[in-house]
């Protein structure tokens, strides 16, 4: 089952990295999550394998769900 908290703090990480623009980098989104203390480490190591290049809010959302489903967060 996934943590409410942790999926309220990848929203909030969404939120902030898509702010101001329509495209992202997984290092971008890394960084913006590596700031936010309530992600499980194996969230972000499975976000750290993503490749690097640019994703649409929807496409980032998806992988973060698909993430979060698979890691059972």
């Amino acid at each position: 089952m996934i943590e409410q908290s942790v999926l309220d703090e990848m929203r909030r990480v969404l939120d902030e990295v898509f702010r101001d623009r329509d495209q992202a980098t997984r290092r971008e989104v890394y960084s913006c999550a590596s700031e936010h203390l309530h992600i499980p480490a194996e969230t972000m190591a499975r976000l750290n394998e993503l490749p690097d290049r640019f994703y649409s809010r929807q496409e980032l959302t998806e992988e973060v769900d698909r993430i979060l489903r698979d890691s059972g967060q």
